[in-house]
């Protein structure tokens, strides 16, 4: 994928570079290995599960997002929606406020607000914007898109808990850090800061605490 700068080559230069001068990273990765890399599509779709998974398990969100798709389509766009009406959405298991952040979805995409074929050139902070404007996507949302779908580089999602508890163990921190703090630490691994933060997910999942 052009400019897709988070491919397993990426992740295994930019943590072999910071562990060269990162005594904790350098551990981090004897411990675990290196993560292994997350690519999704450029798309609507990718938008849509964001919203119909938010607050659910894995199976509870990929179970009410196959009824979507069912009403939708395999490839849903915003027009896709139009005929539907909130009933037929909240019968696929859409709460209200998941319908209406739909619908915003559909909105901002329809009148421009969210241009995802732009996104790919606009700067980390123009694209966060263009997702926030969606109403139901949070600062979150957008991190995990930029990091997944374009691949950028220096996202530090600090919003996501497990982020944050992985970074506090991998140095060594007797207390989870807060989003301040987390904020603060992720200074020191600048411009890898998204091979970082998959590498704090890995090591969550897989270091013996």
């Amino acid at each position: 994928m052009e400019n897709f700068n988070l491919s397993n080559d990426h992740i295994h230069k930019q943590l072999s570079e910071l562990a060269a001068t990162d005594e904790h990273i350098k551990a981090a990765l004897e411990l675990v290995g290196f993560p292994a890399e997350r690519v999704n599509e450029q798309s609507f779709a990718v938008f849509l599960r964001v919203i119909v998974g938010q607050q659910l398990s894995v199976k509870a969100a990929t179970t009410i997002f196959g009824r979507v798709i069912d009403l939708v389509g395999e490839e849903p766009e915003p027009s896709s929606f139009s005929a539907l009406n909130d009933d037929q959405l909240r019968a696929a298991g859409l709460s209200r406020p998941k319908v209406n952040y739909v619908r915003s979805l559909c909105q901002t995409m329809t009148d421009g607000t969210l241009d995802i074929s732009a996104l790919p050139s606009q700067s980390d902070e123009e694209a966060i914007a263009s997702i926030v404007a969606v109403k139901g996507l949070g600062v979150w949302s957008a991190h995990i898109y930029l990091m997944f779908s374009l691949g950028r580089p220096n996202i530090w999602p600090i919003g996501d808990l497990a982020v944050r508890v992985g970074a506090g163990k991998i140095l060594g921190l007797e207390d989870r850090p807060t989003e301040k703090q987390a904020q603060e630490i992720g200074e020191r691994w600048h411009p890898y800061r998204s091979a970082v933060a998959l590498l704090a997910w890995h090591y969550y999942s897989n270091a013996p605490f």
